[in-house]
């Protein structure tokens, strides 16, 4: 499982909600939920923000040489 995968199920867990009603509060498809949760790689970064601004983050692009001295 993703950091992104895992992190936006056990959030989404704490707050006691299905994906259903996830998906309805976060403005996206059940879908999108479905394919975050299951860690797929196709996404839309627009659509993972719009999930993750629930929780206060937003992802994007970083250097890889940042990230590789953060590991």
């Amino acid at each position: 499982m993703s950091e992104l995968s895992y992190f936006v199920k056990t959030k989404r867990k704490q707050l006691d909600l299905t994906q259903e009603e996830f998906a309805e509060k976060a403005g996206v498809a059940l879908t999108v939920i479905r394919k975050i949760e299951q860690g797929k790689e196709n996404l839309n970064m627009s659509k993972v923000n719009q999930v993750l601004h629930m929780f206060g983050h937003v992802l994007g692009p970083i250097n890889e040489n940042d990230a590789t001295r953060n590991s």
